[in-house]
C-alpha cells in the first residue's frame, strides 16, 4: 500500500527530539524554529511529560467517557488557573478541526442562527464546518461549500460594523485567530478584538476564539486574544496542549449551558491524553515558559528588525512572521539544508518562527547568526558574517 501523497517532503528522517533540537537518522542536529507547526510547547520529550505518560500507561491508557475519569477534572482545573479562566467549562476531543468544528457546532445550539463570519486568510481548519470558513477554496472541497459562511476583510472595524447593522440577528458566531498561523502571522488588533466582543455582546452572537495555533502561552499571555483585555464565548485550544500527544478542547463561557449529547466524542479527553496535557500546563507554570516565550519573542523580534533584508516583520512573542523578498527565496531551504534548521512558511513569501516555548537565547542567537550569515551570501554577495557568540 501507498502512502496518499497530499504532503510536500523534506528527505529527512528525524529520529530523536530534545528541547529544542532533533537529530536525523545520519546523526544531524538540527535548531527545531517551528516546533512541527507550533505544537512542541515545553520542549521535545521533556522528561517530567515523558514520566507522566508513562506513569498513566501502565494504569490505563483510555476507557471511554461513558465513566468517570477523575483526570480530566483535574486538567480542567489546572487549564482554569493557567488560563485565568476558571469559570469556563472544558470539552475535550482530539484536534484543532475538531475543536473549531465543536465550537461553531455549540455557538448554533446556543443562539439557534446559522451565519458564521469569518475573515480574509483564515484557516480554521479541514474538517466540514471549520475549512468551510477557511478562506482557501482549493481545500474546500463541494460538499462542505454552505452560504453560511461569511468572509469580511481581517481587522476592517468597518465592514464588520456594517454587516452587523444590516445583519446581526442572523449571525450565530464571529471566528477569528487572535494571530493567523496558515495565513501568514497577521496579527487581530486589540481594537478590532474589542470590535467583535461589543458586537457580539449587541446581537447576542457568539466570539469564538481559535487559539489552535496562537494559543497555550505562546504569545506571553495564555490566548492571545487576551491583549485587547475582553473574554471571548469560546476559546480553541489544540497544538500546544499535548507537546506532540494528540489532544484538543474547547473552554466554554459559563452562560452557554450543556445538555446531554450535544457534543461527543469517542477520544476525547482520555486518560493518557489528559496525562500528557496536564504535563503541559504543570511545565508551562513552574518553569514560567510564558514569560519565557515573550522575553525570547522580544528579543528575537527587535534582532530581527535590524536585519533591513527582511520586510513587514510581525508577531507576539514566540510566534513570529517576516516576508522575503525575491532575492531570498531559497532562504528557508538553505537555512534547513546548509544550517539545520526548521522554520514554517506560509505562502507565497513568508517565514514563520514557531519554535518551543523553552527555547533559549542561545538558542535564537544560532538561528539569527545563521540568518545573517544565509542573507549575506543570497543578497549581498558577501563573505560569511562572523556568527553571534
Amino acid at each position: 500500500m501507498k502512502l496518499f501523497d497530499v504532503y510536500p517532503i523534506n528527505d529527512i528522517n528525524i529520529v530523536k527530539a530534545k528541547g529544542s533540537y532533533v537529530w536525523d537518522d545520519k546523526g544531524n542536529e538540527y535548531v527545531d524554529m517551528y516546533g512541527g507547526h507550533a505544537v512542541i510547547s515545553i520542549g521535545h520529550t521533556h522528561p517530567y511529560w515523558v514520566k507522566r505518560i508513562e506513569e498513566q500507561l501502565e494504569q490505563i491508557a483510555f476507557y471511554s467517557n461513558s465513566i468517570k475519569i477523575p483526570i480530566q477534572q483535574k486538567l480542567a482545573d489546572k487549564l482554569g488557573e493557567v488560563s485565568g479562566k476558571k469559570d469556563y467549562q472544558l470539552f475535550l476531543c482530539n484536534s484543532g478541526a475538531e475543536a473549531n468544528e465543536n465550537a461553531l457546532k455549540l455557538a448554533s445550539f446556543y443562539n439557534g442562527r446559522k451565519k458564521i463570519i469569518s475573515f480574509s486568510k483564515a484557516f480554521h481548519g479541514r474538517t466540514s464546518l471549520a475549512v468551510a470558513v477557511t478562506d482557501n477554496p482549493s481545500i474546500v472541497a463541494p460538499v462542505n461549500e454552505t452560504e453560511n459562511a461569511i468572509f469580511l476583510p481581517f481587522n476592517d472595524k468597518g465592514a464588520l460594523q456594517n454587516y452587523f447593522e444590516k445583519n446581526g440577528d442572523t449571525v450565530c458566531a464571529v471566528i477569528i485567530e487572535g494571530i493567523q498561523g496558515v495565513g501568514g502571522i497577521n496579527v487581530a488588533s486589540e481594537s478590532f478584538l474589542q470590535l467583535i466582543r461589543k458586537l457580539c455582546n449587541e446581537y447576542n452572537a457568539v466570539f469564538i476564539a481559535d487559539s489552535v495555533q496562537c494559543g497555550y502561552g505562546r504569545t506571553g499571555k495564555f490566548y492571545s486574544h487576551d491583549y485587547a483585555g475582553v473574554d471571548a464565548d469560546i476559546y480553541t485550544m489544540a497544538k500546544g496542549m499535548g507537546n506532540g500527544f494528540p489532544v484538543a478542547g474547547i473552554s466554554i463561557a459559563p452562560h452557554i449551558h450543556s445538555k446531554y449529547f450535544m457534543l461527543g466524542t469517542t477520544f476525547g479527553g482520555n486518560h493518557l491524553a489528559c496525562a500528557a496535557a496536564l504535563a503541559v500546563l504543570e511545565v508551562i507554570e513552574k518553569e514560567n515558559l510564558m514569560s519565557n516565550a515573550k522575553e525570547v519573542g522580544d528579543y528575537l523580534f527587535s534582532e530581527i528588525e535590524r536585519i533591513s533584508e527582511l520586510k513587514n516583520l510581525r508577531g507576539k512573542g514566540l510566534m513570529i512572521g517576516f516576508d522575503v523578498t525575491p532575492e531570498l527565496k531559497d532562504l528557508k531551504k538553505n537555512l534547513l539544508i546548509k544550517h539545520h534548521i526548521f522554520t514554517g512558511e506560509a505562502k507565497p513569501n513568508v517565514i514563520r518562527l514557531l519554535p518551543s516555548l523553552a527555547l533559549t537565547k542561545a538558542d535564537a542567537d544560532k538561528f539569527l547568526s545563521a540568518l545573517r550569515e544565509e542573507i549575506s551570501i543570497l543578497v549581498k554577495g558577501l563573505p560569511a558574517l562572523e556568527k553571534v557568540i
